[in-house]
Parts: C-alpha cells; sequence; structure tokens
C-alpha cells in the first residue's frame, strides 16, 4: 500500500521539528510539484536542507525521500484532494439528515485514513505478541479507557487473561507486576497523555513488551512503544471531539481481536460458546 503520503503528513504536522514542519506544510501546499521534483528542488523550493527533508521521511516511518513521493502520488491518483475526502463540519443547528450523513462520512473517512497509515507488518507483529503473552493489560483514560474496556472485554470472551485499568494508580499497579511475558497496551489518540507515558514506562521496566496506538506521527507514548500502531483522523471541529479518532481505534482493535481468535479458532469459538451461554440468562427471549 503506497498511498497515505499527504495524509501521515497532515497527521504529524503538529509533532515535527521547525524545520521539518516548514518543508511539510511546503509538500501539502505544493504536493503535485513535489511529486515531479529532485529532493534537492524541493529543499530549494522549501528553503530548508536536503538533509531536513530525508529526516522528515524517517520522522512519517518511511524509508526515504523517494518512497514519500511514491507515496504522494497514489494520494494525488486517487484524488485525496476532493472534497468526498474531506471531513465534515459537524453543524448543530443542520437537518437530522444532515448530521446523519456528516457523522457517518466523518467516522467512515476516519477508518479509510487509517488503512493509509497502518503497517500490516506491524499489526502482524502485534497479534504474534499478544497471541503470546501470558497477560495483557490495556492502559487508557477518557475516551481511550473506552477503547481499552472494549479490547479487554472482546479477549476476555476467547479466555485470554487481560485487564484494562483506567487511571494512574490501577495503571502503575499492574505495570510494577509485569514481566517479560506480558504485554502493555497503551492507548492515546494524542500520544501525550501523561499518566499513560508514565505507566507505560513502569511496564517497559518490569520487562514487559509494549504495543502504541496512537495517531500517526512522532509523540512519547509510540516512541516508547517496541510495536507502534496508528490511526488518522483529521477532523478539526472541536464539536466532532474524539467520535471520528475513536472509531478508527475501534476498527484497529477489531482486527487485532479476530486475527489474535484466528490463531486459535477452535478453542477461541469454543469459548466464545461458553460465554454465550453464561450470559444468555440475563436477556429476555424473544
Amino acid at each position: 500500500m503506497l498511498n497515505g503520503g499527504l495524509i501521515g503528513i497532515k497527521e504529524a504536522l503538529q509533532t515535527l521539528k521547525p524545520t521539518e514542519q516548514k518543508v511539510a506544510q511546503y509538500i501539502v501546499d505544493h504536493p503535485e510539484t513535489v511529486v515531479n521534483a529532485s529532493v534537492q528542488k524541493v529543499a530549494e523550493l522549501a528553503g530548508v536542507s536536503e538533509a531536513t527533508i530525508v529526516r522528515l521521511a524517517r520522522s512519517l516511518h518511511l524509508k526515504g525521500f523517494q518512497e514519500l513521493k511514491l507515496r504522494i502520488a497514489a494520494d494525488l491518483a486517487k484524488s485525496v484532494h476532493s472534497e468526498t475526502h474531506s471531513y465534515q463540519e459537524i453543524q448543530i443547528d443542520g437537518s437530522v439528515q444532515d448530521l446523519i450523513q456528516s457523522i457517518s462520512h466523518n467516522n467512515t473517512l476516519s477508518i479509510q485514513d487509517t488503512l493509509t497509515v497502518l503497517s500490516s507488518k506491524d499489526v502482524e507483529r502485534a497479534i504474534d505478541c499478544l497471541s503470546s503473552a501470558r497477560r495483557v493489560y490495556f492502559f487508557g483514560v477518557g475516551a481511550s479507557a473506552v477503547i481499552a474496556q472494549d479490547f479487554k472485554q472482546k479477549l476476555s470472551r476467547i479466555n485470554r487473561w487481560c485487564e484494562a485499568a483506567p487511571d494512574f494508580d490501577s495503571q502503575a499497579t499492574l505495570a510494577a507486576n509485569m514481566t517479560k511475558e506480558d504485554v502493555a497496551f497503551g492507548i492515546s489518540y494524542s500520544g501525550q497523555t501523561e499518566n499513560i507515558i508514565q505507566s507505560l514506562k513502569i511496564a517497559k521496566e518490569s520487562g514487559a513488551t509494549i504495543i502504541s496506538l496512537t495517531k500517526f506521527g512522532s509523540n512519547p507514548v509510540a516512541e516508547m512503544a517496541d510495536i507502534r500502531l496508528f490511526t488518522s483522523s483529521l477532523e478539526q471541529s472541536i464539536r466532532s471531539g474524539a467520535m471520528a479518532s475513536r472509531i478508527a481505534q475501534l476498527n484497529v482493535i477489531d482486527i487485532l481481536y479476530v486475527g489474535i481468535a484466528s490463531r486459535t479458532y477452535e478453542e477461541s469459538i469454543q469459548s466464545l460458546e461458553k460465554t454465550r451461554k453464561a450470559v444468555s440468562g440475563s436477556k429476555r427471549n424473544g
């Protein structure tokens, strides 16, 4: 998958160093020019050094300028700048039909954008790691705690030893007792949540493997992780809050869950059936 260059740059823009931000903004403003130019020419046009462009590519988790150009070219070919590929402002005084369309559009677009920055190699590594872990602890606060709880509930259904901790005290307590056989899964869309950073630091010192789920780009949570998973949601409106980004995170969780369950398919099906029967008594028939 070679697209995702422009989306990755936009997502990471605010986390880049000043000189990298300068060339990144130039690329966003002039993608067609960049695709047809050499690294020397782009450096000249953006007013930066060639080394800065190389560092930008690395910050975007790419091999170099040529890969960045290929991804931008693929983005342009798919018309990512079209109106249908833009997040819509949520109008609180609009019609219900407008509300349905804009929210659904933004959620769908968030998942599509995430597919351009989500590495299948890292997803496979995460599935392998989670499948073989003795215990898995999910760390998330606020909206991310909902994502953590959802993953915990899913893995519990297939008889995996896991726990979700929604606050620093419980996260730190669990992290302090982790071992190299355990996994700490840190969820923070911004990647800047201090509680998550500190909890993962303790888990890392305990020897645990760290998996992160954050927005694309450089951030403290991702930098601490052994396996980095990214989502993308370029919604700008404060009214949208964490809505579309939450949907993108849940989609990644579903991918991981099915991947884990498929590794031990027969056992997982048996566990799902047992847990279904166990909770069926709390549901009304018909």
